[in-house]
This record gives C-alpha cells, sequence and structure tokens, in this order.
C-alpha cells in the first residue's frame, strides 16, 4: 500500500525538476496526479517521461499567475478525480542578477506574480476544492530564510511565500490542512545551472564549484532528494507538522 493511495495531488511547474520528480513519487506512492505547467510541450514531454505511472496522471497548460489560469487547473483536477488532497505550488522564476537601482521592474514584477501570486491563488482557489486533512506545500528557497546581493526579486518573493504559508496554515488548521514550505538550497537542474552560469560571469570564477565549498556536504541536491521531502509532507507522515519552512540544503543554512 501507497503512502499516497488514491490521493488527488496537483503539481506546479511540474515540467521543471522538481516537479517532475515530486509527480513521480506520488504516483509510485499511488496518487493521482494533475500536472500543470505553463509550456504544452514540455508538459507532454514530462507525461511522456511517467512512463506507465502516466495512466494516473494528467496534464493541463496554465499560466498560475493568472486567475482563470488557477481556476482552470484547479477545476481541472476536481472534475477529473473529484476533491483535491494534496497542491504543490512549485513553480517559479529566477529574474535577473542586478542590483536594485538597475532592476527592471517588469522583471521585479513578473517574479512576484510567479512566485508569490501564484500560491496565493493556488490558496485562495485550491482550499475549497480540498478535502480536510489535506496537504500544500509551496516551495520557497535557501533566499527565502538568507539573501545575497543583485537578486532582489528572487530573494524577496522567496521570503514573501513564507509569510504567506505562515497564514495560511492558521486559517486552514481548523479543517486539519497542512501548509508548509520547504526551502531547497542549490538542486542539480537546469533552473540553477542557469543561475550560476549568470553568477559566474558576474564573479569571474565558477560558482558552482564555489557553491559546493560553501555547502556543508559539498555538493548540489538531486531533484529527487527534493521529492523525497515533498513526498512526506504530501503524506500522512507529516500529519503534527504545518507553519513551518523545511530546509533542503545540505546544512547550508546550518
Amino acid at each position: 500500500m501507497g503512502q499516497l493511495d488514491g490521493k488527488v495531488c496537483v503539481v506546479t511547474g511540474a515540467a521543471g525538476s522538481i516537479g517532475l520528480a515530486s509527480a513521480r513519487v506520488m504516483l509510485a506512492e499511488g496518487a493521482l496526479v494533475m500536472l500543470v505547467d505553463i509550456d504544452p510541450g514540455r508538459l507532454q514531454g514530462a507525461m511522456a517521461d511517467l512512463g506507465e505511472y502516466g495512466e494516473r496522471a494528467a496534464i493541463t497548460a496554465a499560466d498560475v499567475a493568472d486567475t482563470d489560469g488557477t481556476r482552470g487547473y484547479i477545476d481541472a483536477a476536481v472534475g477529473k478525480w473529484g476533491k483535491i488532497d494534496v497542491i504543490f505550488s512549485n513553480a517559479g522564476a529566477s529574474g535577473e542578477m542586478a542590483p536594485i537601482t538597475e532592476y527592471p521592474e517588469e522583471v521585479f514584477d513578473r517574479v512576484m506574480a510567479v512566485n508569490v501570486r501564484a500560491s496565493f491563488l493556488a490558496c485562495k482557489y485550491g482550499l475549497p476544492q480540498m478535502n480536510d486533512g489535506g496537504s500544500i506545500i509551496i516551495t520557497s528557497s535557501i533566499m527565502g530564510v538568507q539573501a545575497n546581493p543583485n537578486i532582489v526579486a528572487y530573494a524577496t518573493s522567496k521570503h514573501a511565500v513564507v509569510g504567506l504559508m505562515r497564514t495560511v496554515a492558521k486559517e486552514a488548521a481548523a479543517r486539519g490542512i497542512r501548509v508548509n514550505v520547504i526551502a531547497p538550497g542549490p538542486v542539480d537542474n537546469e533552473f540553477q545551472t542557469d543561475i550560476e552560469d549568470r553568477l559566474s560571469a558576474v564573479i569571474g570564477i565558477d560558482a558552482t564549484e564555489m557553491i559546493n565549498q560553501a555547502i556543508p556536504l559539498k555538493r548540489h541536491a538531486s531533484a529527487d532528494e527534493i521529492a523525497g521531502t515533498v513526498l512526506f509532507l504530501a503524506s500522512d507522515q507529516s500529519s503534527f507538522s504545518t507553519g513551518a519552512v523545511f530546509m533542503v540544503d545540505g546544512g547550508l543554512n546550518a
């Protein structure tokens, strides 16, 4: 018997490495999973990657920062399987690297929309369609508890979802719905590689090696390692955990 047998799960940012790894482990544990992403082509690729698990999965292309897009993917999940048990609000944008005096306002607004507004909308429209005792998981970052220069949009947005999570955790507790944040450190994926390539160009040294030396475990995480924490929070194993930030950072914030 799987940890999520028969549970209806929604994963946004599902075509990315963390979203797809999380969807896969949910399916392996018996869940029914709605994969949501803005890119229909990448969603089709994600579904193909799931292989036989795809029989218990479905896809919906949506801009998760848009009200109609959010209502659309929530309605799609409910229409296919009924009430939702787990929402993993995972879609994210990194923005640009620039000091605040030079930071493009339109980039700041888009990062805040994808990283904060999307999770707000997921909670606003998802909660009424959730079963009591469910779980909401929001992806923040180690930059949700720290900050570095030149990432004002990213750091601000990742701090903001911690406040969102803590508020919603208290509002949803009466229904037994748990709300938590995962805060990954550097992950070995395309999203992080893009950030580190840009950082390397700014600082003139290999940012990946510099970061690995700063992490006590001396390496980046795999997407599967992040997905393991997502599974814990989605399952009844975390039945008394809510309102918390779960660090998955190899000790970087210790």
